[in-house]
């Protein structure tokens, strides 16, 4: 496989420490508010990454964190606690909140069939081990006290910036809007390990420590959690571009000046979902939360077939027309699966044939818009149906579209619409369960009084040459 590398800039094989084993790390959430579809999209593209990994053969051990103390509003160790913030925000507590929007978190990820890692680790149960990794770095000499707090030493490395080819724009993201100067470091990128006395009174949470009463930094967490289940020797770290600086910068300095040794070779970046206004957040126009495309009548695997059509480095631009036309495509795309008869035998040579391209399309870096390809020209192959469903399958196991699922369900409810009498809206076609699905879709959208659905999908039917009869009680469908 080969795989961009943030660290290095340019596209490499992919090679691990342990021959056939993947040390994996994924930076979690920061479980304050519910994440929205831009933080969704970084998952997404982890967990085809790390499935495919599996596919191909690799024993994986993937890790990730559960921010629920330490992050700041700015990423530059300034402004108010995040999950203090959220507390204050409900009135409620903030291990409340840590709690609710884990399990909020994970149902998303439920829904956009994304698999839950090996490891999920809060950040509040390791404080011991932030404690003493610090102390190893204050004796090394790489950490020093001021102010109360104790901060990391940038001075003292050999390189700082690893990421530098990222524009301005991505490095500084969390450290524009307000931030003060902190008098206590010795030097601008020096960074908060462990902060004792600031300007957070009110801090919720708080643990004993050698430098006084205090809690751990944002940055501290991500290295301690990965060092403890992911090992000395890390293969791939992966984040959103956003997290590049500070926070993966200030992980490689102290996880690599704890351990005396290279960290982490391999760092894999996802860039942003933008609308037209620019990058997505929480604090920016509507709020897009799972919830929010659900309400809308829109499927979560259909948001997650429309990341998949486009390049994990490559931004990409959300609207709801955009959505639309990706969701009408994946019905489609499911109503043509549908129509396959899954009686027959495998042809083991075609399949292994179709197996072999997509594991080279999507090996070259991830290349899941040729995933997506690779289904059409499956559904094209000049071979038979139960082939066609089992090559499609097979590539489903890292797509996780659930495409031969929802194709059975369509397929049975189809079959029993056209029952004659079995229900009370009755189908009479050609034998083609494609268009029997379609046209029972229409029959509820009209139902539901969602007329424009029923008429998008009546425009839908003519494209392919079908003409609807209504009836009473059904519909009589004709290839015209």
């Amino acid at each position: 496989m080969y795989l961009y590398n943030s660290a290095t800039h340019k596209k490499e094989e992919f090679r691990t420490h342990t021959p056939n084993r993947v040390e994996m790390y994924t930076c979690g959430p920061t479980v304050y508010h519910f994440a929205h579809i831009g933080n969704l999209r970084s998952y997404i593209m982890e967990d085809v990454l790390e499935k495919y990994l599996r596919f191909v053969g690799f024993d994986v051990n993937r890790v990730m964190n559960i921010t629920d103390v330490g992050h700041l509003a700015s990423d530059a160790d300034t402004g108010e606690d995040k999950m203090l913030k959220g507390a204050k925000r409900e009135h409620k507590s903030v291990m409340e909140i840590a709690q609710f929007y884990t399990d909020a978190f994970f149902e998303d990820c439920r829904k956009l069939n994304i698999k839950r890692p090996d490891v999920v680790q809060p950040a509040t149960g390791m404080i011991e081990d932030y404690i003493r990794i610090i102390q190893t770095l204050e004796e090394k000499g790489y950490a020093y006290l001021a102010g109360g707090n104790v901060y990391f030493d940038t001075s003292k490395l050999d390189r700082y910036y690893v990421f530098n080819d990222h524009k301005e724009d991505d490095l500084a993201i969390g450290v524009r809007e307000g931030v003060e100067e902190d008098t206590n470091k010795r030097n601008k990128n020096d960074f908060v390990l462990w902060f004792t006395k600031s300007k957070f009174e009110d801090q919720a949470l708080k643990w004993d420590s050698p430098w006084g009463v205090g809690y751990p930094g944002w940055h501290i967490e991500c290295s301690g959690i990965s060092m403890k289940y992911n090992g000395e020797y890390l293969d791939l770290h992966c984040g959103g571009v956003d997290n590049a600086f500070p926070h993966h910068t200030n992980e490689i300095a102290q996880s690599e000046s704890f351990l005396g040794h290279p960290w982490c070779p391999h760092w894999f970046h996802v860039h942003h979902l933008n609308t037209n206004d620019g990058k997505m957040s929480k604090s920016k126009g509507e709020f897009l939360t799972v919830s929010l495309l659900e309400e809308k009548g829109c499927d979560p695997l259909a948001y997650r077939w429309f990341c998949l059509q486009s390049h994990y480095r490559k931004a990409l631009v959300f609207s709801w027309e955009n959505l639309d036309n990706a969701a009408a495509a994946y019905t489609k795309l499911l109503n043509r699966i549908a129509a396959l008869n899954p009686e027959g035998e495998t042809d083991q040579a075609v399949f292994d044939e179709y197996r072999a391209k997509f594991v080279q399309q999507v090996g070259n870096d991830l290349n899941t818009s040729m995933a997506v390809t690779a289904v059409f020209d499956a559904l094209k192959a000049k071979t038979n149906d139960a082939t066609r469903l089992a090559i499609i399958g097979e590539f489903d196991k890292v797509l996780s579209l659930s495409l031969l699922e929802k194709a059975a369900a369509i397929r049975e409810k189809s079959a029993q619409a056209t029952q004659t009498g079995s229900g009370e809206y009755t189908i009479t076609g050609e034998g083609d369960p494609a268009v029997d699905a379609l046209v029972l879709q229409r029959y509820e959208a009209k139902k539901a009084k969602n007329f424009a659905e029923a008429d998008r999908i009546r425009d839908e039917l003519k494209a392919q040459g079908v003409e609807v009869t209504d009836v009473k009680g059904g519909a009589v469908w004709k290839k015209i």
